[in-house]
C-alpha cells in the first residue's frame, strides 16, 4: 500500500536517543515532520541532518516537531547526535515495522548488487494526524526549504 496526501498516517511508537521513546499519539495537535533517512553518520544524511538541526527554531515557530528515523541502534543516535550538535529527535526502527508502514523500505541498487535499504523520504503529518505532504527520493541540497515551505503553508491554512 502506498501512503497518499489525506491519509490517516501509520501509529508508530519507536525508541530514541537518550533512552527514550516518541510516537505518534504522543504528539498529537502538533505538525509532525517525519523523515526517514538511510544511516547514521554517512555524507547525504549528515547533511540533511544539519540542515534540519539549523532550520530547527524555524519550525519551532511553526509548532512543528521534526523527527529523523532510520534502522540504526539508539545508541548509533547518541552518537550521531552528540558529533553532529543535532537538536532533533531521532527515532529507532530496530524491528523495521515503521519504515514498511511508511513504504521508504524498498529495493536499492548500487554497482548493479541489489539490496534492501531506506528510501530517503519526509512525511509531513497535520495537528489532526493526516499526511499532508510527501517528498519520496530526496534530494538533500534544498529539501529542507521545502519541507519549510509546506509547513508555512499548513500552518497558514
Amino acid at each position: 500500500m502506498t501512503l497518499k496526501v489525506g491519509d490517516k498516517a501509520p501509529a508508530f511508537s519507536l525508541k530514541t536517543d537518550g533512552g527514550g521513546k516518541i510516537s505518534l499519539s504522543g504528539l498529537k495537535g502538533q505538525n509532525v515532520v517525519l523523515y526517514f533517512y538511510p544511516k547514521d553518520d554517512t555524507s547525504g544524511c549528515t547533511a540533511e541532518a544539519c540542515a534540519f538541526r539549523d532550520n530547527l527554531p524555524k519550525f519551532g515557530k511553526l509548532d512543528a516537531v521534526v523527527i529523523g528515523v532510520s534502522r540504526d541502534s539508539a545508541e548509533s543516535h547518541d552518537k550521531f547526535k552528540t558529533k553532529h550538535k543535532l537538536n532533533f529527535t531521532l527515532g529507532s526502527d530496530d524491528t523495521g515495522k515503521v519504515t514498511e508502514d511508511y513504504g521508504v523500505w524498498v529495493e536499492k541498487s548500487m554497482y548493479g548488487r541489489k539490496y534492501m535499504g531506506i528510501e530517503r523520504a519526509t512525511f509531513l503529518i497535520d495537528a489532526k494526524g493526516k499526511i499532508a505532504a510527501i517528498w519520496r527520493k530526496v534530494k538533500v541540497a534544498s529539501h529542507v526549504d521545502e519541507v519549510l515551505k509546506a509547513v508555512k503553508a499548513l500552518d497558514a491554512g
